[in-house]
């Protein structure tokens, strides 16, 4: 059955979900900020300075995933939503993956050494409850976002896109949606460079797709994932980590090779066909008779 025909049964969560999901992601996170770039003076004096930790940058932030949530429940209801949400229960895959998560900070790492501030950044947290407070709020930051990225974007895209075009097509959106963080004083991207960081988010794109399909389309380890990417204990390696994220990336396609340059194995559902969660954090379709 192809995927035009496969009727709401198959996917209740239709390929075009993607344009409204688009919509409000950017609508929403461009909105905000766009009335701190156009009116700075009356946005700071009305609800204050814009910072990481502003409400206004936190609900930006959390765009994709109240895009997500908005969509999915408007196609398959409040009960299509819990079963969507039970995706953050899969967390079986082959063990290499696992180590590469554990790995993840040797690119950071690497990155900082041909910086040169690898031994010479001072540690930058000076207590405990400095360190705890930034992992917290970490946590509940950039990896919300993977709830529409990976969550919902992804399996839409892999219906019409073989898994390397459906990650570099949705690296460059989720590099482009960053866009006016990088315009503003106050956040975190503002010390960047924009070209490096899209190049960055297009290449960590493609390590993140064969991971999201080996999982079978689990959303906790994309939030893993992200989480590792935004750590605030690594050490600041920017543009150089880039360099190492593109390597990491073309060794990992290569590897994967079969199932990136095709469809038969990418997930592309966005809602779990009627199935449970199973104690090996898989998919178990239910038997009905």
């Amino acid at each position: 059955m192809d995927i035009d025909s496969a009727g709401a049964h198959r996917y209740p969560v239709p390929s075009i979900a993607l344009a409204p999901f688009l919509l409000i992601t950017f609508g929403l996170a461009w909105g905000i900020l766009a009335l701190y770039i156009l009116l700075p003076g009356p946005m700071t004096a009305m609800v204050g300075q814009l910072s990481g930790r502003h409400p206004f940058f936190i609900l930006a932030v959390w765009s994709p995933a109240i895009a997500a949530f908005i969509v999915i429940t408007r196609y398959v209801g409040l009960a299509g939503l819990r079963r969507y949400l039970s995706r953050m229960l899969l967390w079986h895959c082959p063990l290499v993956w696992y180590a590469f998560l554990l790995g993840m900070p040797l690119l950071f790492y690497a990155g900082a050494a041909v910086k040169g501030n690898l031994f010479t950044d001072p540690f930058p947290f000076t207590s405990a409850s400095e360190l705890l407070s930034a992992i917290a709020i970490t946590l509940v930051l950039g990896p919300i976002e993977e709830f529409g990225w990976r969550g919902l974007a992804l399996p839409l895209l892999q219906r019409r896109f073989a898994p390397i075009w459906a990650g570099l097509i949705l690296g460059g959106v989720w590099g482009i949606w960053h866009l006016p963080a990088f315009l503003l004083s106050g956040t975190p991207q503002s010390a960047w460079s924009f070209t490096p960081f899209l190049l960055g988010s297009v290449a960590l794109s493609l390590i993140v797709t064969p991971l999201f399909n080996a999982s079978r389309g689990s959303i906790l380890l994309a939030f893993l994932f992200h989480l590792q990417l935004i750590n605030p204990i690594w050490p600041d390696a920017q543009p150089y980590d880039i360099v190492f994220f593109w390597a990491a990336a073309l060794v990992i396609v290569a590897i994967n090779r079969k199932t990136m340059f095709r469809k038969a194995r990418a997930v592309t559902q966005v809602i779990p066909p009627t199935a449970e969660i199973g104690m090996t954090g898989d998919i178990t379709e239910e038997t009905r008779p």
